[in-house]
């Protein structure tokens, strides 16, 4: 496996853990998921774009 994919696992779980669906993190709203959703976009890019 390379770095890339390494990286979108990583952030796939990330994603998934900073979702508030847990009841003390309802609090928090969509911030975390919505800036680990853009990290993981650009990694993505970054992969296509073979710079990764």
């Amino acid at each position: 496996m390379g770095l890339g994919t390494i990286l979108i696992i990583l952030l796939i779980l990330l994603l998934l853990g900073a979702l508030p669906t847990w009841n003390y993190s309802r609090g928090f709203g969509y911030f975390p998921s919505g800036i680990l959703g853009v990290l993981l976009i650009v990694v993505i890019i970054l992969m296509l774009s073979g710079r990764v």
